[in-house]
């Protein structure tokens, strides 16, 4: 008498709880929305703070952390758990996020600002903002050529003011290496900025 074939049994919830992050992911790329569901309990809450002080309002964040796991769910099967945590993915995708809503909403104050500012320009803004801004575009570039490992500790500092202690925790990562990342990308960008007479202090 032929074998029927077997269907896998689902995970229960509880079952579901107790799986790493990593085999949980294995399920999300399948399709398992109760394993998202864990995913998102989980992060959430850190994601949210990262979003949080990026951002600096609690609509902007919360906009954030939904597009981040709808990107997440969407995205699943990009994960690649040789490049880090499912943490560290997380928070890249928050943080991405949250770069591209800030820079969203700087597009819009500019626009409804514009007119203003073109007809009661006082001459000393221009040459402080212009300047600024060329520093804040110097200062991109040269974080932008950092490996990734050490411009995601640099940004968390700078965006997100945590501290090496909260970096670590949310990067699964002992606290020295963060701060030997700090230093050896901290080193990188001082060098990298002196040509452009940019100094970063510290």
């Amino acid at each position: 008498m032929p074998l029927l074939p077997r269907h896998r049994a689902s995970p229960t919830a509880a079952g579901l709880r107790e799986l790493a992050d990593e085999d949980l992911m294995a399920l999300v790329r399948h399709g398992e929305a109760r394993a998202f569901e864990v995913i998102y309990d989980r992060h959430s809450g850190v994601a949210f703070s990262l979003a949080y002080r990026m951002c600096g309002t609690r609509s902007a964040a919360e906009d954030v952390v939904q597009e981040s796991f709808l990107s997440l769910w969407r995205s699943g099967a990009r994960y690649d758990r040789t490049r880090g945590s499912v943490r560290t993915w997380v928070l890249g995708i928050v943080h991405n996020r949250a770069i591209d809503s800030l820079r969203r909403g700087h597009d819009r104050r500019r626009a409804s600002d514009e007119g203003i500012e073109e007809r009661f320009e006082a001459p000393e803004h221009t040459d402080t903002e212009v300047a600024r801004r060329d520093e804040a575009r110097e200062i991109r570039a040269a974080l932008d050529e950092l490996p990734e490992e050490q411009s995601r500790v640099i940004e968390l500092a700078f965006y997100g003011g945590y501290t090496h202690t909260e970096i670590a925790a949310m990067l699964d990562a002992p606290i020295g290496t963060i701060k030997g990342r700090m230093r050896l990308g901290m080193d990188k960008l001082r060098r990298s900025l002196e040509g452009a007479g940019v100094v970063i202090a510290g």
